[in-house]
This record gives C-alpha cells, sequence and structure tokens, in this order.
C-alpha cells in the first residue's frame, strides 16, 4: 500500500554533515545533539549512525531519551542537557554512565546524596547570557568547591548556551563568550559553548567541545542561507502524492476560508498530508513544493488530511505524481520562511502518522 505521507532518512547525509562539523572546528571534539528524537529524525538510527561514524558525544535534554539510547545499545557517552530531576535519575545516570549537565545548586545536593563511590559525570552550565538555564557566573568559586569535596566525580567541563549565535551582526555573542572566558580564566577544565549557529558563524565559540545539532540534520540555523550552501546535506524529505487534480475557473475560491481565489482558469490538486501530519497550518498560499519534480506552490489553507497545489508551473502532473513538501530540493529553511516559522519545528513537527525510511545509498 502506497503511503500518505513519507519521510524518508538518508544516513549517508548525517554523517556527511558530521564530516562538515568536523572540517568547521577540527580542533574539537563533537557533542551531537540527539534529543527531541533527533530533531524529529529518528533518535535510535541517526544516534547509530553517528556512533558507528565515531562522534565523541551525544546529548540529550533528559532522563526518557538517554534510555532509549542505552535500551537500544547506544554505548557512546551520553550528556543530559538539562540533569537530573530527582535521586531515582543521579541512581540512574551513575548506573548507565551518563553525563550530568548540572544546571543548579538543588541538582547539586541530589548528586552528594548519592552513596559513596558511586560514579558521577558531571559538567557544570553557566549562564553568560542566555537567561534559562545554568549557574551565574558569580557562582564559579562556589562550584570549584563542589569540585573539591567531591573528588570521586569525574569533571567534564564548563558549558554555556548562546542565545543570538544566529544573527552574526549582533554583539551579544562576543560579549557572552568573553563574559564566559573571563570569569574562567586560568581555571582548569574543557570548554563548551557552541551549537550549530556558533560552530558555523563564531569561530572563537569553537572549543574543546562543540555541540551541533541542527546542522548534523542538513539545515541552516543561519538566517537567509541554506544548509546547502554551507556544504551541508539536507537528512529528511517529506513526500506525499497526488490524489486529485481539478480545473477551475477563474474566480474559484479554493478550501476553507476562501483564503485563496484562482487568478485564472487553472488547474488544482490535491496531496493526501495535512496539519494532522505535521504541516504548520500557517503554511501560506505561495508556499514552495515540488510536484513530480516540477515546481509547484500551496493554494489555499492546509486542511488536517490535505493540501491543494496550484499545478500551473506543473501542467503535466498526474495522480499519483509524488509531492515533495522538503527536503534534497526543496529546502526546509525557506519552506518554514512561509509558515513563519523555522526548519526545526517542520522537523519536529511531523506526527505518527508520517511513516518512516531510512536509505543508506553508502552503506
Amino acid at each position: 500500500m502506497n503511503q500518505r505521507a513519507v519521510a524518508t532518512v538518508n544516513l549517508a547525509a548525517i554523517r556527511h554533515n558530521l564530516a562538515q562539523v568536523r572540517r568547521y572546528a577540527p580542533n574539537s571534539r563533537v557533542m551531537g545533539a540527539v534529543k527531541a528524537d533527533a530533531y524529529g529524525h529518528g533518535a535510535v538510527p541517526v544516534a547509530r549512525t553517528l556512533e558507528a561514524a565515531g562522534i565523541d558525544a551525544l546529548a540529550v535534554a533528559c532522563m526518557q531519551e538517554a534510555q532509549q539510547l542505552r535500551e537500544a545499545h547506544i554505548r557512546a557517552p551520553i550528556a543530559l542537557l538539562e540533569g537530573i530531576l530527582s535521586a531515582e535519575e543521579a541512581t540512574l545516570a551513575a548506573y548507565e554512565g551518563l553525563q550530568i549537565v548540572v544546571n543548579d545548586f538543588w541538582q547539586i545536593e541530589l548528586l552528594e546524596r548519592m552513596p559513596q563511590g558511586a560514579t558521577l559525570q558531571v559538567w557544570f552550565k553557566l549562564d553568560s547570557g542566555m537567561h534559562r538555564l545554568g549557574f551565574p557566573l558569580s557562582a564559579v568559586p562556589k562550584l570549584r568547591q563542589v569540585l573539591q569535596r567531591n573528588r570521586s566525580w569525574r569533571f567534564c567541563g564548563w558549558m554555556t548556551h548562546l542565545a543570538r549565535a544566529d544573527e552574526p551582526e549582533v554583539s551579544a555573542t562576543v560579549e557572552q563568550i568573553e563574559a564566559f572566558d573571563i570569569t574562567l580564566a586560568g581555571i582548569a577544565g574543557a570548554r563548551s559553548i557552541a551549537n550549530s549557529a556558533g560552530l558555523l558563524a563564531w569561530q572563537q565559540a569553537r572549543r574543546d567541545w562543540v555541540r551541533p545539532g541542527l546542522m548534523l540534520y542538513g539545515a541552516s540555523p543561519l538566517p537567509g542561507k541554506t544548509g546547502r550552501a554551507l556544504g551541508l546535506r539536507p537528512a529528511l524529505t517529506l513526500t506525499s502524492r497526488l490524489i486529485a487534480i481539478r480545473e477551475y475557473p477563474a474566480g474559484s475560491a479554493i478550501g476553507y476560508g476562501a483564503s485563496y481565489r484562482c487568478p485564472e482558469t487553472m488547474k488544482i490538486g490535491v496531496a493526501a498530508v495535512g496539519y494532522a501530519d505535521g504541516i504548520p497550518r500557517s503554511l501560506a498560499s505561495g508556499a514552495p513544493v515540488q510536484v513530480a519534480g516540477r515546481p509547484a506552490t500551496i493554494a489555499g489553507r492546509v486542511s488536517m488530511d490535505m493540501i491543494t497545489l496550484d499545478l500551473r508551473a506543473a501542467p503535466q502532473a498526474r495522480i499519483g505524481d509524488e509531492v515533495v513538501l522538503w527536503g534534497e530540493h526543496a529546502p526546509a529553511e525557506i519552506v518554514a520562511e512561509h509558515a513563519g516559522t523555522l526548519a526545526y519545528e517542520l522537523f519536529c513537527g511531523l506526527t505518527n502518522r508520517v511513516q518512516f525510511e531510512y536509505v543508506d545509498p553508502a552503506a
């Protein structure tokens, strides 16, 4: 049976993008973000691919995500970016050999109540200006005291997160990096600053560890640039099929709310995919898609199960033809702009109604 909506993930593209990360930051170790189900790409197959390609560590948001990887026999180092939330999670993190990113003193209290001899791996996250998670920079002397009294802990290093790295013209990133560096001057421990945008746009953020996320999946975090322009390969292609083609006269209203009216007599196609599959309802008329390899655009509102398409640029379209929503030849970054969102949200928004397929042409 032909699936209505299929997400095809190219694992060779994931490997290519990891290689590009290493080209951008040849002197850094790489902690690849596979949180949020690997940004909607499938955490287990992506993590297996990255582990086989020699990635230095993986990063997840929470214990549930780490357990999924360990149960799938992923043995690479895994960092918990939000840290532990309870004594039970602290015990499990030690058992699974997870790296705990510690963000607050209450988490330190949980860890210090662990039995003597428990093997704990910890990062300390500092708030250099993101103002979300992390210790204030002024807390560094206290954190050093924590390490001195817990000498059995394995200290992984100091981490911070950039708030505006995707705005190369803004000075906030330089200010964050300088504050981080001044605070830690002369203090031992590895440093980690750069996310994907920091890695790409700010050479001074490429430290002992870099933490790419979006760029591993082939999309650009930088406005006005696609992943292709940065040497990346989109890993996920989302496709559907045409299930209807109708010709309507000029002035005909298409779809809910009559938000689109045919400017001339024209063919309208219907593809079997909608917001129940993860297509943003905000995706506006004029958003680009491909039909049988030819350009087409959204015409009218996205429905729960269907989208309607302007086929004037694809006059040879037929029932059953493939419709590409985003992917290899339809950059998700550009599609996202037409929905007033980011590629991150497109990837993470795909629902369980979408059939996932994994290909590895280089294997």
